[in-house]
């Protein structure tokens, strides 16, 4: 039995790999169930006993020759197959991540609310499903009033009470109905109407509403507030011009022009020759809509505003394709940065 275990330190001595699957059918080949050194313990119970104690230091210094060779070939293996891999470079630099920029239309309501918020403006919201109480009536505009066709309005077939709201007024109703004057109070928010898609108009688009309720409020007040916005919004050397105009719920009411932001008045293909472009529509709040809502008309007035976020950002933008804001082309969205 000393012999064959001197024969196998030997061949373990000798033994050289070539790969993984060499030394795996040496491994095998010594230390598996049914490999060598298992059959030399298994001989060495009839091994006499006064020999037992030197063959059995022998066959554990072969056991562990036979495992430190096996570990040795492993390590060579997994060394040079490591070595042969790209190594990873920690000082080159990330990937970059495409980072998204605000909606243009986001970019203008926040800067639109950030400028009246500056002169005490609140920022209210109502429901988008609205009722003709809270759209029409209340604002001066019965059911057979002719400024309803001015608004093809949604209305649900199972209940023509109820509707989509064509302004963002209605939101201004429900504060004059749960507040107490002095209110001064903006509603952006998005409205519907009936139209054909087109550059100009689509059946969904953003307004914002501006509302001032106090004891002697003047129409000089108005015309000082929108002129603050105009001057915030576009520049300090903007003009504003007031003209005379209707809305049911305003009496005295007018139309705001600025003096174009890009020819500064001298005329261009933007305001067509002109020098002005027409921005909102505002006017002194009618007496008989301070009532419905339950605001005593004899000790209190107020003046109101509205525009179109979509049509300011297209001024102060240039662009000149209502769509673009709806269609979610990356193209056109990834143009516009800002912090608001």
């Amino acid at each position: 039995m000393k012999d064959k275990i001197k024969e196998l330190i030997e061949e373990i001595d000798s033994f050289t790999a070539s790969s993984k699957e060499h030394v795996e059918e040496f491994r095998i080949k010594l230390l598996s169930k049914k490999g060598k050194l298992s059959e030399l313990f298994d001989e060495f119970k009839t091994v006499a006993p006064e020999l037992r104690r030197e063959v059995g230091q022998k066959l554990n210094e072969l056991k562990d020759k036979a495992q430190e060779k096996l570990h040795h070939l492993k390590e060579k293996f997994d060394s040079d197959s490591d070595s042969g891999k790209e190594e990873l470079d920690l000082s080159l630099p990330a990937e970059t991540l495409a980072l998204g920029s605000r909606h243009p239309l986001s970019i203008v309501r926040n800067q639109i609310v950030e400028i009246f918020s500056k002169i005490g403006f609140t920022v209210s919201e109502g429901p988008e499903v609205e009722d003709d109480w809270h759209n029409f009536t209340a604002l001066n505009t019965p059911a057979d009033h002719p400024a309803r066709d001015m608004q093809d309005t949604f209305f649900i077939n199972e209940n023509p009470d109820i509707l989509l709201r064509t302004q963002t007024s209605s939101v201004q109703v429900h504060v004059m109905e749960n507040s107490k004057p002095p209110i001064r109070t903006i509603s952006p928010g998005r409205v519907y109407r009936n139209e054909a898609i087109s550059a100009r108009a689509h059946c969904q688009f953003h307004q914002v509403e501006g509302l001032y309720i106090d004891k002697k409020v003047s129409f000089s007040d108005l015309k000082q507030t929108l002129m603050y916005f105009a001057k915030e919004m576009f520049g300090e050397e903007t003009q504003i011009r007031l003209r005379p105009s209707f809305f049911p719920f305003t009496e005295i009411s007018a139309e705001m022009d600025i003096s174009c932001p890009f020819c500064k008045g001298a005329g261009c293909n933007i305001c067509k020759g002109a020098g002005w472009v027409e921005i909102l529509g505002c006017g002194m709040v009618d007496p008989a809509v301070l009532d419905n809502c339950g605001i005593d008309s004899q000790q209190y007035s107020g003046f109101a505003f509205g525009m179109g976020i979509e049509r300011v950002t297209m001024l102060k933008y240039q662009v000149k394709d209502l769509r673009l804001f709806s269609e979610n082309d990356l193209r056109f969205l990834k143009q516009f940065k800002s912090a608001l």
